[in-house]
């Protein structure tokens, strides 16, 4: 039996998820599937659309075997740290392959860019960041640097971030491209497997989305974005006379902060007012998730992955977890007063403020969702 890990956010979980999941039977007929999901705020500064639970009860009912938590001390960080925090709970678990969506979906070339960019990491870093200087995005830098013709999209750098942590921490874990089949940027298509952007921005739009996404995904979905928390963040700006105590808030960019806030009618606005060259629009978005949930800078600099939290399994789930627990050495249930834990419950308390949900009744429980 072959142990394949995928690392998801599922925002929403949607038919292109499905394809993902039917080619790893395809590639992996016998094989037991380990899903590490990122819960409420999310990678890029995003809100999810769907609750941890329910996320959960969808990887269930699509046949995930194990589902494993991103806490959200890593799962709100760079593409280098949510990668290699993703990939070591993984290598816990004894995954023997990952597999994740490609652009490119040329394995070889991105296991190549890995290799240079470890091997050359003092040069190539110095030469991203000059480039960087000089106004060009992270991919273009990126490929400038390589002094290559490679259209850097997300899912490959993503990808990169997860075969340089296989590399570098010397993990039996082999890396598998599936062709991504649309562009994570357009909202314009209208196939029936799209990305999740554009299926937010349908929803946005009030547009029915009943063809691009699993009929249970449709009774999940919150109608909750970054906004919803604005007077929130927006009150913390104002009042909180050390920002510059939060993950990201760097540069003097508080200062920023502070004179631009009582101009602005929404995170956007917000947004369009501070960024810059340094500061893109995905790093803002997570700047204000850490200031809204007061994530600090000196928590970070004591955050490890103290406990793996097991979300959620089933029969074939259960079988593997009880073959090879006792080989697992780090705990399996949340340390009780943990930097780790306390974010989690920060964050589930958060999401139920706008929703209204449970979500702090189920992260307090700790206990698995089985099928």
């Amino acid at each position: 039996m072959n142990i394949v890990g995928i690392i998801c956010e599922y925002n929403p979980f949607h038919n292109g998820h499905i394809y993902h999941l039917d080619k790893i039977k395809e590639l992996f007929p016998d094989s037991l599937v380990i899903l590490v999901l990122n819960g409420y705020f999310l990678q890029r500064g995003d809100v999810s659309i769907i609750s941890k639970k329910d996320k959960i009860n969808l990887s269930l009912m699509h046949d995930i075997d194990i589902i494993l938590e991103l806490p959200f001390i890593f799962g709100t960080q760079s593409a280098d740290i949510f990668a290699n925090t993703a990939v070591s709970i993984l290598n816990y678990f004894k995954c023997e392959y990952l597999v994740f969506g490609s652009e490119s979906n040329d394995i070889n070339i991105l296991n190549q860019i890995t290799d240079y960019t470890i091997n050359n990491k003092e040069e190539y870093d110095e030469k991203v960041k000059m480039y960087l200087d000089q106004g060009e995005n992270y991919p273009t830098a990126m490929a400038k640097a390589l002094n290559i013709d490679f259209n850097f999209k997300p899912n490959d750098l993503l990808g990169i971030s997860y075969l340089k942590s296989i590399k570098q921490n010397n993990y039996q874990i082999k890396g598998v491209t599936i062709k991504r089949t649309n562009n994570y940027l357009d909202t314009n298509s209208d196939d029936s497997i799209i990305s999740a952007t554009n299926i937010r921005e349908k929803l946005n739009n009030s547009c029915d989305i009943t063809k691009y996404v699993p009929y249970p995904t449709l009774s999940y979905i919150n109608n909750i974005n970054l906004n919803n928390y604005f007077d929130n963040i927006k009150y913390k700006i104002i009042t909180d006379k050390h920002l510059e105590d939060y993950l990201d808030v760097d540069e003097g960019i508080q200062n920023r902060l502070k004179k631009v806030i009582n101009e602005c009618l929404n995170i956007d606005d917000l947004i369009e007012k501070i960024k810059s060259k340094r500061y893109t629009y995905n790093k803002i978005r997570r700047m204000l998730i850490h200031i809204l949930i007061g994530y600090t800078k000196e928590d970070n600099n004591n955050a490890k992955l103290e406990y793996i939290k097991v979300l959620g399994f089933n029969q074939k789930g259960k079988k593997y977890l009880n073959k090879i627990k006792k080989d697992i050495n780090i705990p399996l249930t949340p340390i009780k007063n943990s930097i780790q834990s306390n974010y989690e419950l920060k964050s589930s308390a958060l999401y139920d403020l706008i929703t209204k949900g449970n979500n702090l009744e189920f992260e307090i429980s700790n206990k698995p969702l089985k099928f």
